[in-house]
């Protein structure tokens, strides 16, 4: 068999794979409805990686992170993920919040190999461009070389190492609900109660 046939062979073996594990997840659906709940079964999981994997360009892949690994990259790294990330992705990129157990697939937990194999191309690539038919958007801005995703992918590397003083920092940093910022208020109200009387009882001005 001449190479050019046994390209062609395991490019139509990969096809009837691809349609086989597209076949059996419909299939899956069918029975099991389309609920958010559940989670992915394993063919799902390993279709949705395979086609992740494809997705990307051949030339991203190979890309390296030029932005330094200093201290100042990674703390403007912590406060974009605080403020940015963690409402599906955690502070400590476990995944476990409302949102990111809610989608489907779920959030994954990005301190585990699934992600940190990835090399850094392959994460900044997902954080520029999303991926389809998950819950992951695409961040991308017009520049050609975002400095924040990259940031953000020496951020991921970090994860593993995360200390429990970290992300205590990073809470307060992350958004705060309408009901934290109330609760804020009146603890002020409470403890600052002259201050507070100030600040609701200053001078109106009318319009001549």
């Amino acid at each position: 068999m001449t190479g050019r046939n046994t390209a062609r062979v395991l490019v139509l073996g990969a096809a009837l794979i691809i349609i086989l594990s597209v076949a059996i997840v419909g299939i899956s659906m069918v029975r099991r409805g389309l609920s958010a709940r559940d989670h992915p079964s394993w063919i799902e999981a390993f279709v949705t990686r395979q086609v992740r994997g494809m997705a990307v360009p051949t030339k991203a892949k190979g890309v390296k992170n030029p932005i330094p690994n200093t201290p100042s990259n990674m703390e403007e790294a912590k406060a974009h993920w605080a403020d940015h990330c963690a409402i599906c992705h955690d502070n400590n990129g476990s995944g476990n919040t409302t949102i990111g157990q809610n989608l489907y697939p779920k959030a994954p937990d990005m301190r585990l190999p699934a992600t940190q194999n990835m090399s850094d191309g392959e994460l900044y690539y997902t954080i520029e461009n999303g991926v389809r038919l998950t819950g992951m958007p695409a961040w991308g801005q017009a520049e050609e070389n975002d400095q924040d995703s990259w940031r953000l992918v020496r951020f991921i590397r970090h994860l593993p190492q995360m200390t429990a003083e970290e992300e205590e920092e990073m809470k307060r940093m992350n958004p705060k609900t309408r009901e934290e910022l109330e609760e804020e208020i009146q603890e002020e109200q409470f403890l600052n109660p002259s201050h507070a009387q100030r600040k609701n009882h200053r001078p109106t001005h009318q319009n001549h």
